[in-house]
């Protein structure tokens, strides 16, 4: 539910585009940022895609 919500509002309608092309071209970037670069407070400021590689916490 938190990613829809943050999807919607960070992606979806953070700003007008102009046409459905342009706005499915968009979602790629934004998701590779949210999975691969973007901290997240949940998870202890690990990225989801470091947080998912580690689960049985073996690497450092």
């Amino acid at each position: 539910e938190r990613f829809i919500q943050t999807t919607l509002r960070e992606w979806a309608y953070a700003r007008p585009y102009g046409s459905s092309d342009e706005r499915a071209a968009a979602i790629k970037p934004w998701t590779e940022n949210y999975n691969l670069r973007r901290p997240h407070s949940g998870i202890k400021g690990l990225t989801p895609w470091s947080r998912v590689n580690n689960l049985l916490g073996n690497d450092s």
